[in-house]
């Protein structure tokens, strides 16, 4: 009988050199389950390899990915963002640094529009970035402030990772939606609060006051009234999730729908428009669904094998503080997320953690919140952060020594509000609790 550790060290190292190498997410998966079923099963074992693929995919929860990337899909392409964006910037005020403000609520309001951090870095990145540059601030804080903000996406729903967490962990996706409501607010909090310091403390970091007409109370209140379809969106989106009306898949249609009548009341709505944004949105969660299928069977290969129930026993033994545990846990996917795609990792990680959390005696949807902030700290932290790059693609002009150093910044303030969040989990599950 081959010891648990065996197939399971093999695996994680067979996996981890396969995403080294820069194949896909899923043909890694695949490329692993194929050769350890054959090895362990033999050709019948393909089988339930299939069955196991096609129950996945045909899992009702998960209707809810390709209906969040389309709504993300037809805000971004029927230019209904430029929209939003006129209508923050004009009710952020005027004091000094406010672009810094600027940037983060837009990266926040954006990534509970649309929760993709590479759409919202790029879209800063190409509108945003250069005014900032222009006007006098500096480029450093500026890349940080939108790598700070773009983060957020993730966390703030619609999340597509809070989702595939929730899948493949078997915890409430609205009760992961909602927690992480509470440290996306908190954190964007944060980043203004210090970018707002760092400018207090070194004023040359920003031009004393913009120039420009005062905007009148009039131009604000019409700000506000084109903030209300957005805002309606966010309501159908997780509102009605707290509500108890909807379901994550319910909701995130409803949110399509807000998308479209959006789309239609500025007058962007087109054949074309909808076209790209269906054609997208259909590869992206045809890319999504083949990766969730494929680590859904990865982590029942490593059941088979014994190695979850081994994993589970040795950390049962173990005579480990759940503080020290705890920051080991966390530890392990920050360190990693510096070499290996994020997604992949998450991948790999989630059911290998899933036992010991029933060991420690956890509350998941705290860990998974938190976890998931881990993860997405991940992608804007050197060397291989991929929002990093996707803001380095939208912004040309820039360095990528540049981007490296603006963003350990907002990887210690995340670091530091994630401290905060494990010392105080009401931030993660009030919400939920609220509205069990």
């Amino acid at each position: 009988m081959i010891d648990w550790y065996i197939p399971l060290l093999t695996a994680l190292a067979a996996l981890i050199i396969l995403f080294m190498t820069g194949l896909p997410i899923f043909l890694g998966f695949l490329v692993v389950i194929v050769g350890g079923v054959f090895l362990l099963l033999g050709p019948a074992g393909f089988g339930m390899v299939v069955n196991s693929m096609y129950g996945t995919a045909t899992t009702a929860s998960l209707g809810t990915i390709p209906l969040f990337i389309l709504l993300g899909e037809i805000l971004f392409r029927s230019g209904c963002v430029q929209v939003l964006m006129d209508s923050i910037d004009k009710l952020v005020g005027r004091m000094r640094g406010r672009q810094y403000v600027l940037s983060i609520v837009l990266s926040t309001v954006l990534g509970a529009l649309s929760g993709s951090a590479m759409a919202v870095a790029a879209m800063m990145g190409r509108s945003l970035l250069p005014i900032m540059q222009e006007k006098g601030y500096d480029s450093r804080l500026s890349i940080g402030t939108i790598l700070g903000g773009a983060c957020l996406a993730p966390i703030i729903p619609p999340s597509l990772l809070a989702i595939i967490i929730g899948t493949l962990a078997d915890v409430s996706i609205s009760s992961l939606l909602m927690g992480g409501v509470g440290p996306g607010l908190f954190l964007a909090a944060i980043f203004v609060a210090a970018s707002l310091t760092r400018v207090r403390m070194n004023p040359s970091l920003a031009p004393e006051e913009e120039d420009g007409p005062r905007i009148t109370g009039r131009e604000k209140l019409a700000a506000v009234v084109g903030l209300l379809p957005f805002t309606l969106i966010i309501f159908m989106v997780i509102g009605l999730i707290m509500l108890g009306i909807a379901t994550p898949s319910e909701s995130a249609a409803t949110g399509v729908l807000g998308g479209l009548i959006t789309a239609a009341f500025y007058r962007k709505l087109s054949l074309r428009m909808l076209f790209e944004s269906f054609s997208e949105a259909a590869k992206l969660a045809a890319v999504i669904m083949l990766i969730l299928a494929s680590a859904v069977m990865f982590t029942q290969l490593l059941a088979f094998t014994g190695s979850i129930g081994g994993l589970t026993r040795l950390v049962t033994s173990l005579e480990v503080n759940s503080w020290v545990m705890l920051f080991l846990l966390l530890a392990l996917p920050f360190v990693l997320c510096m070499f290996i795609d994020q997604l992949g990792l998450m991948l790999i990680l989630i059911p290998i953690y899933v036992p010991i959390l029933n060991v420690m005696g956890y509350d998941p949807v705290w860990f998974w919140v938190l976890f998931l902030i881990n993860i997405t700290l991940g992608a804007i932290t050197p060397p291989f952060g991929y929002v990093m790059f996707a803001l380095k693609a939208a912004a040309p002009n820039i360095s990528m020594k540049d981007v490296f150093r603006a963003s350990w910044m907002f990887v210690g303030l995340t670091v530091v509000g994630m401290a905060v969040i494990v010392a105080l989990p009401d931030i993660v599950t009030f919400l939920p609790d609220q509205f069990k």
